[in-house]
């Protein structure tokens, strides 16, 4: 099973139909291939097929290998001024881009974000392109926090672990902010990361679940409902990439700090990403360039 699912390359070769792509075409790879015809599909949410072909998703292989066969329409374009790396980091940030749209994230919107993980950090940069004028960010561990600081959130909290510390990480969270805050997004998915977003934001307001940590939670929805704070969530991504590619393009948006570590792609140099990568700490993207 060849695993991976955020990657970029260079066109070697096209099918005789292909007509918008040519050989030597650096482009990014949306690593999902829908059936294109379900009512799903004909409505525009293709993300949520149930027919869905995704890169590295048992039986579909992934990315993670000198050469893939990928339909040209899900295939896309670098500017020249745009990295190959970049491409590859357009599917993380997909990700935090079509959260902000599910959760109309504008000018007017003050974000808290919980987790600062890489979807966390992915979900900051989108958010603040958006144009969020404020956003604050929380995790268990400092180090994640001072990255997020670096990457621009305007306060970080370090939050427990602890169920029992829901409301006084709300009360921290909510100092932080200093107004209301609109929109939350849970980027780890736990009882209490949800249980925190629900009661720290405020009422009328909308909670984001991205991250999917547990697939069943125990969570108080009746005072957040008595407040009119909606639920939504998200599943991957869908019609992003060219947004993606702008972001990077025009500069609005900098996810070459994520890629924290770079590796070849012999036996020795794999298994020493994987270790990395698993290690966390300071490791964020750990990058294959094949």
């Amino acid at each position: 099973m060849v695993i991976g699912h955020e990657c970029a390359g260079i066109i070697e070769e096209v099918g005789s139909e292909v007509k918008s792509l040519e050989v030597g075409d650096r482009v990014a790879l949306e690593p999902g291939i829908s059936c294109g015809h379900c009512s799903l599909c004909k409505a525009g949410s293709y993300n949520l097929c149930p027919e869905m072909r995704f890169f590295g998703s048992p039986p579909t292989n992934g990315s993670l290998a000198h050469k893939v066969v990928h339909p040209a329409k899900l295939c896309y374009k670098l500017p020249d001024n745009v990295s190959l790396e970049e491409g590859a980091m357009c599917e993380p940030l997909s990700v935090g881009v079509h959260a902000c749209r599910r959760a109309n994230v504008g000018p007017e919107t003050n974000v808290m974000i919980m987790g600062s993980g890489p979807i966390g950090l992915v979900t900051l940069l989108a958010a603040r392109a958006f144009g969020a004028p404020r956003i604050i960010i929380t995790d268990v561990d400092v180090q994640r926090l001072s990255i997020a600081r670096n990457l621009g959130a305007d306060e970080t909290v370090k939050v427990s672990t602890d169920i029992e510390d829901v409301d006084t990480d709300v009360g921290k969270i909510q100092n932080a902010m200093g107004s209301g805050i609109d929109v939350s997004f849970d980027c780890v998915g736990f009882d209490k990361t949800m249980s925190t977003a629900l009661n720290a934001t405020r009422p009328g307001s909308k909670v984001c679940l991205i991250g999917l940590a547990k697939t069943e939670m125990t969570v108080a929805l009746t005072p957040a409902a008595a407040r009119e704070v909606d639920v939504i969530g998200i599943f991957r991504y869908r019609s992003t990439w060219s947004l993606c590619i702008e972001f990077l393009r025009s500069g609005k948006i900098d996810v070459k700090p994520l890629i924290t570590h770079r590796f070849g792609f012999t036996q020795k140099e794999i298994e020493d990403a994987f270790e990395i990568s698993a290690q966390g700490g300071n490791a964020i993207k750990v990058m294959f360039n094949l």
